[in-house]
């Protein structure tokens, strides 16, 4: 295991300062990106070999009452469904699955970032007066927890430890081309 450091930084304006152990540090990263990466492609990949799985019912009938979006759903299922299923499907098995080979971390966390705050604002209820804002929580659900875990997966550059991003950083394209960092990591 490796040894401790001391970590000063300055957050909201305040000087900070802890030890921590880098060792710890990215078994936690690792373990995290690997879990996260599981529950998105284990939600989709269901939905693939689904042949009868459609977004269609959710859209139509399980938002809660007096979302402020109410109308963009429906429309969605109505217009669209076409599309948003399997947008649905691959999208959450591409991102689980490039979560858990950590490649291109940066960019599948990004999009698997925006799904979450997708989910999040489909279960937007009509605000305190009408019971809670958000149909599973206080304005902040699971959704909204795993958005902000995608987020950091992202600014960590999780997929350098043990990913496949390790490798790619290192080749003659991404050094040529330095801002393809900016999806890898």
């Amino acid at each position: 295991m490796s040894t401790r450091h001391m970590m000063d930084a300055e957050i909201f304006g305040r000087d900070v300062s802890f030890d921590y152990s880098e060792g710890w540090v990215a078994y936690s990263i690792l373990t995290l990106r690997l879990a996260m990466g599981w529950v998105l492609f284990q939600g989709g990949i269901v939905k693939i070999l689904d042949p009868s799985w459609t977004a269609a019912g959710f859209l139509l009938n399980g938002i809660p009452e007096g979302n402020p979006f109410g109308g963009f759903w429906a429309t969605l299922a109505n217009q669209y469904i076409g599309v948003i299923d399997p947008l649905n499907a691959w999208g959450l098995t591409l991102t689980g699955l490039a979560l858990m080979l950590g490649v291109a971390v940066r960019w599948s966390a990004f999009w698997g970032a925006v799904m979450m705050l997708f989910y999040w604002a489909a279960s937007l209820t009509g605000g305190l007066m009408q019971g809670l804002p958000v149909a599973h929580g206080w304005v902040v659900d699971d959704h909204l927890v795993y958005a902000l875990l995608l987020f950091g997966l992202g600014a960590w550059g999780a997929g350098r430890i043990l990913g496949v991003d390790a490798f790619l950083e290192r080749t003659a394209l991404v050094e040529e081309n330095r801002w393809l960092r900016y999806l890898l990591g």
